[in-house]
């Protein structure tokens, strides 16, 4: 991927690859959340723009965990987000249940923080 391409480009650089998985995945939730609420609004641009950033987000949590996981799963996020936001939605999905995919990676970090916090 090329750094000048990219919205990302600090996390592109290298500093996506060190982030936990957890810590990518909430990320990416991130813009999903934001094209959830821009779709609410009938704001088909700025749903394309937040879907860009996750999708880029998505690319990056791929290349950053080749090796280490199976990516099919991450390939099937990424078509799947495809398919709502900006396709015809074949898989019948819905911003909610993409939404609440990312928010399992919410709670884990909220319990990994006061695990931290605790052991300290």
């Amino acid at each position: 991927m090329q750094v000048e391409n990219v919205q990302h480009k600090t996390l592109a650089a290298g500093r996506w690859a060190e982030m936990p998985l957890s810590l990518q995945m909430l990320n990416i939730g991130s813009e999903i959340s934001r094209a959830n609420r821009w779709k609410a609004k009938g704001n088909q641009a700025q749903v394309e723009r937040a879907v860009f950033r996750a999708l880029e987000l998505i690319d990056l949590t791929i290349e950053a965990q080749r090796g280490k996981h199976n990516l099919k799963e991450f390939t099937r996020m990424r078509e799947t987000i495809c398919d709502y936001y900006l396709g015809d939605n074949f898989y019948c999905s819905n911003g909610a249940r993409i939404q609440r995919d990312f928010d399992i990676f919410y709670a884990c970090s909220s319990r990994n923080q006061q695990t931290l916090i605790t052991n300290h």
